[in-house]
């Protein structure tokens, strides 16, 4: 049976708005994600678009669908994967570096039994497979937290060089 909550979070030295940036692209999911090959959203991204995704798992790959279930701006993002019927949720929270992120994985109302018999009989069986999911939660925030940390240096030394530019120019 599945766990009713997964959940990973992390700080990131950058703010809200970028962080946002990166995590409301859905299309950047395969970057983020060590099991999501692809996550495109049909009609936009707004509450209630479906996406259509292609997972991975070593040489196993499947398809699902989801349907955004909640969008508000650098604050939450969440789908409903319509193949299992959990949720999977960004929540974002200003800190005093930046950004908490915090990613999680709702089944408090369990999970579609094909989706236990296909985790049992493909995956290694459901506990398992949750310690893999929460593994790469961890790596997504990672991965999300080095993206958005690097575009915060880069600007911090653009801005850096034009403020040199400009003082010698005075």
């Amino acid at each position: 049976m599945a766990a009713p909550l997964l959940q990973a979070q992390i700080d990131i030295n950058a703010p809200v708005s970028r962080v946002w940036e990166l995590v409301s692209d859905l299309g950047n999911m395969p970057r983020w994600s060590p099991q999501c090959r692809l996550m495109k959203p049909l009609g936009g991204m707004r509450q209630g678009a479906r996406t259509v995704n292609v997972n991975r798992r070593g040489m196993l790959f499947w398809p699902t669908t989801s349907r955004i279930t909640e969008l508000v701006p650098e604050k939450k993002l969440a789908f409903r994967v319509n193949e299992n019927g959990t949720v999977w949720s960004y929540e974002l929270q200003p800190t005093e570096a930046g950004t908490r992120l915090v990613e999680t994985r709702h089944a408090e109302n369990g999970v579609k039994p094909i989706s236990n018999t296909l985790v049992n009989s493909f995956m290694g069986g459901v506990p398992s497979f949750e310690q893999e999911l929460i593994e790469g939660m961890n790596s997504s925030l990672a991965r999300i937290k080095a993206a958005a940390s690097a575009h915060v240096a880069t600007s911090r030394r653009i801005h850096a060089a034009a403020h040199v530019t400009t003082s010698r120019r005075i």
